[in-house]
């Protein structure tokens, strides 16, 4: 190849700008508590670009449960764009992000959300039930979630008759079901002992290898260098938003 034409490739490369599966742009979010109102977030700029891992991380009250309702488009801007895979959610309508949602986020909390009636194969089927997929489709590919995860011999196993930890890859498995590029997981580990929490942080790096975007949050430092990037949030602003040079492999 001459010089020329590699000249022309490394231009045109040098001009492709990077793809964001998340944006928000100068958004704020203002609670009105009637004579009082109070800015949660102020002037919030944030690009995700596809398989990050990044690691939100701030203290309680900084506004870090606002944010993450926001970047899970769970809540909308007061002002601002919130824009999930190029599509501006304040134009949709509670349906449409719905499906939107579902089909691009997976969401692991603190508190597992299982429904205790129901056992780790029902819970898993059920996200992809309001997204139309056959029955058995469902059954299938819950099972071969748990399995993966460790719970094959759990698949009839109500929440009760599980550990903190199993629990809690149910949970994961849930997020998956519906194949999300995004894991949006808030406090996965607050419940969990130490053993249990580095068996969640094992299962995210995996599938941070597997080309989906992790959004991690956390009030613990301890986890602050597990993710490529550090976003840090207080008093409703982001004080710090870096790339972690450690190596993640």
């Amino acid at each position: 190849m001459d010089k020329t034409k590699k000249h022309e490739i490394k231009k045109k490369s040098s001009n492709v700008k990077e793809e964001y599966i998340l944006q928000l742009i100068d958004v704020k979010k203002i609670y009105d508590l009637g004579k009082v109102k109070v800015e949660a977030l102020k002037q919030i700029n944030l690009n995700i670009g596809k398989n990050e891992f990044i690691v939100i991380i701030g203290p309680s009250g900084s506004g870090k449960s606002t944010l993450v309702n926001l970047v899970g488009c769970l809540d909308r801007p007061t002002e601002g764009k919130i824009l999930l895979k190029g599509k501006d959610i304040n134009k949709l309508t509670d349906s449409q992000l719905a499906q939107l949602r579902g089909k691009t986020i997976g969401f692991v909390f603190q508190q597992f959300h299982l429904l205790n009636t129901f056992t780790a194969l029902e819970n898993v089927t059920l996200p992809m039930i309001f997204h139309d997929v056959n029955e058995k489709e469902r059954i299938k590919k819950a099972k071969s979630i748990l399995e993966r995860l460790g719970l094959g011999e759990r698949l009839n196993h109500k929440p009760n008759e599980l550990s903190g930890g199993q629990q809690q890859r149910v949970a994961i498995a849930r997020a998956l079901a519906n194949d999300p590029e995004i894991i949006l997981a808030d406090e996965p580990t607050g419940n969990l002992d130490s053993k249990s929490g580095d068996e969640v942080i094992k299962i995210l790096k995996e599938l941070h290898k597997e080309g989906r975007t992790i959004i991690f949050v956390t009030h613990d430092p301890r986890y602050m260098n597990i993710g490529t990037r550090i976003v840090k949030i207080m008093d409703g602003m982001i004080v710090e938003d870096s790339k972690n040079g450690e190596n993640h492999a």
